[in-house]
């Protein structure tokens, strides 16, 4: 019957599931005891690229079972989307209550959000979605509570705040990112500078990064390059090296699937520390001190947030009426031509397209007659003039 069948399915996969996660532990128990050193960095290549390929097995399981999970496959609305990530009970439910007014389950028990809950922000004109993902547990990345659904719509994030208990905020965030970076979710990084072509023919050709003088030495040589594409099966392909990057950013390269997300981290409860304490966390990059009950620094966060998704919000101005100042186009980061706003609109437009009006910070005049190619600005405003 089908729910025999659905029975033995899920059985195989969890057998399948757990020798994935054996091999996992051979490859990072013989990687934790060799010595990093130049004679072992081609096989401790070979074993990180190993490692990739069996977290890759670990993940695709939930995408071809079709299950992601009651209320996971969240309706993407609004202009953007932030997902909330963290621990059981650092305060994730409260601050979206707080931030949207949408109601998320909060006591004082771990565990309470057992769904995913969103909410919309109304913000400069933006409507930012924030998702109140439940809480992660150490292990996510390979399977353990809800951790893959919760990291996969994290993926679907356009920036993810990753909220900390204000009582061990470090120990929780090296944690987390570890989770998140084992489904291949790199924070506040941006892509290596690596060029990776796969040939038909013309075997393996490398070209390291070659560090000027006074420079550090490369990271990555040749020789190591090649141990990791063998580990790949690639026979034929063309590597250029720009930057000094290590084995792991040139697997990241070689999967393919990596994704280089944004992320504020937002210590919580920072009502519970010292005022010498948070001195120290108001140093460190990319963190906002919050207190979700006492609604302290709320705006704060908000203001990162924004920073952080890095949007470009367009007034449309028809022809002889007054700009749509309460009604922005929103436009992402590296979608901000003339010819990205014309299709926000309507695919259609830029057909019709003859040239456009622009007033604002890139106009070099007011208004400035400009065409597709033309880059805009935060608060811009555009009128879009048709072929007759």
């Amino acid at each position: 019957t089908r729910t025999h069948l659905r029975t033995r399915t899920r059985y195989l996969l969890r057998i399948t599931m757990s020798a994935i996660l054996e091999k996992i532990a051979t490859i990072e128990l013989e990687m934790s005891r060799t010595q990093k050193n130049k004679a072992t960095e081609n096989h401790l290549g070979s074993l990180r690229a190993k490692l990739a390929q069996l977290r890759r097995e670990l993940i695709e399981p939930s995408g071809k079972s079709g299950g992601k999970g009651e209320g996971f496959d969240v309706t993407k609305t609004g202009d953007c989307r932030v997902g909330l990530v963290g621990f059981p009970s650092v305060g994730k439910s409260t601050l979206l209550t707080k931030l949207t007014g949408v109601h998320s389950e909060a006591a004082a028990y771990e565990f309470t959000t057992l769904t995913c809950v969103p909410g919309v922000i109304h913000y400069r004109g933006a409507r930012v979605q924030l998702l109140d993902l439940p809480g992660i547990i150490e292990g996510a990345k390979d399977g353990k509570g809800r951790g893959r659904q919760v990291i996969s719509t994290a993926r679907t994030c356009d920036v993810i705040v990753v909220v900390l208990d204000a009582m061990k905020p470090l120990t929780h965030r090296r944690l987390i990112e570890k989770e998140l970076d084992g489904f291949g979710i790199r924070l506040n990084k941006k892509p290596p500078n690596i060029s990776y072509t796969v040939k038909e023919k013309g075997g393996v050709n490398v070209l390291p990064f070659k560090p000027k003088s006074g420079e550090d030495p490369a990271w990555l040589d040749e020789s190591t390059a090649k141990a990791i594409l063998e580990e790949y099966h690639v026979k034929n392909c063309d590597v250029k090296i720009y930057e000094n990057c290590t084995d792991e950013e040139l697997i990241d390269v070689i999967e393919g699937n990596r994704i280089y997300t944004p992320c504020v981290y937002a210590v919580n409860k920072i009502d519970q520390i010292t005022v010498e304490e948070l001195e120290l966390l108001d140093e460190v990059p990319h963190y906002v001190p919050v207190s979700s009950g006492k609604e302290w620094n709320l705006d704060g966060l908000l203001d990162k947030i924004w920073e952080y998704l890095n949007l470009t919000r367009i007034y449309t101005k028809p022809k002889g009426q007054n700009p749509a100042y309460d009604a922005p186009i929103i436009l992402k980061k590296g979608q901000v031509t003339v010819e990205d706003f014309c299709n926000s609109l309507h695919k259609s437009m830029v057909k019709n397209f003859k040239e456009a009006n622009v007033w604002g910070i890139s106009a070099k005049h007011r208004p400035q007659k400009v065409g597709k190619e033309h880059v805009l600005s935060d608060e811009d405003v555009v009128q879009i003039v048709k072929k007759i």
